[in-house]
């Protein structure tokens, strides 16, 4: 039977154990899409991350939560990109470097340099924003455990998609974070109708005053009961911020993770013009904790 080389990265962080775990397997020819989602069902992560060859890029990454596949996602592409440069096959000179990866959405380019202090920085760019259909508050606060003052006002809550739609849910505090108990069939059931992945739940305050927002995020219907730090959902966030005024800096960090006992610092870069976000880059490194072999 064969084996295949696998790891376990966790991104958005330089400290092992925190952070979002990825599994990794960078030469997955040979698997075919129910070998790969049987080896994410098998590791039970948020999501696992297979590389192959492509004929339009550098590589082809695919992403797989325990229960489907997804089309971007931004913790298995730091994991990912760390995996690659760890292992040899992207090599860094003394500038940054661009590669471009092949995900199921199309081709978009990911910005790899090496710090100063040694440790590898990835630059992810995401699809361009897309604000897509607002959603009945009241039923998010009941999913949630929460009720809609305790959201924050004037804002809507939206499926926002910078190449994965997901539910943003914005509340006024940490306070209203660290007691959310969502009912995770009911969101699973809302992510069906509504047709988007999962739900982002965030508030503009920070345990860290130098962070700018603070995030939970829940996809049952991916198999994902709580994902400690979400880069794709940081996108959308991003985006949403900016449309909506809450953050309008070009450059800044976000937390996610803490109240899991996980935490990460997601670095987010955006562009606009007047009131809407035109460009979205999140950015973070990451630390290998376990290698070894999978059977198939």
């Amino acid at each position: 039977m064969p084996e295949y080389e696998i790891k376990i990265v966790d991104a958005f962080t330089n400290e092992r154990y925190a952070g979002n775990p990825c599994g990794v397997v960078t030469r997955a020819e040979g698997l075919s899409d129910a070998q790969m989602q049987a080896i994410a069902r098998e590791l039970n992560l948020s999501e696992t991350s297979f590389v192959t060859p492509s004929d339009v890029a550098d590589i082809r990454a695919r992403f797989f939560t325990p229960l489907k596949e997804i089309p971007l996602a931004g913790h298995p592409t730091i994991a990912t990109m760390h995996t690659l440069v760890e292992e040899g096959r992207i090599g860094l000179g003394e500038g940054p470097r661009r590669i471009v990866q092949e995900l199921s959405i199309g081709v978009l380019p990911v910005d790899i340099e090496r710090r100063d202090d040694g440790r590898v920085r990835i630059v992810m760019t995401q699809a361009a924003p897309e604000f897509q259909r607002r959603l009945d508050r009241s039923v998010y606060a009941q999913a949630l455990g929460i009720t809609t003052a305790d959201m924050l006002d004037g804002v809507p809550v939206q499926v926002v998609s910078t190449g994965t739609p997901q539910a943003m849910v914005p509340v006024k505090s940490l306070a209203v974070l660290e007691r959310i108990r969502p009912d995770l069939q009911h969101l699973s059931d809302l992510e069906g109708v509504g047709h988007y992945f999962s739900t982002h739940v965030f508030t503009p305050e920070a345990y860290d005053p130098a962070n700018k927002a603070h995030a939970r995020h829940f996809g049952p219907s991916s198999g994902v009961s709580e994902d400690p730090v979400t880069g794709s959902a940081t996108g959308g966030m991003a985006a949403y911020l900016w449309r909506y005024g809450l953050v309008r800096e070009t450059a800044y960090t976000v937390e996610q993770g803490h109240i899991m006992g996980r935490p990460g610092i997601v670095e987010v870069e955006v562009e606009g013009e007047g009131d809407e976000p035109t460009a979205v880059r999140i950015a973070g490194s990451a630390i290998t904790v376990l290698r070894g072999t999978i059977t198939v």
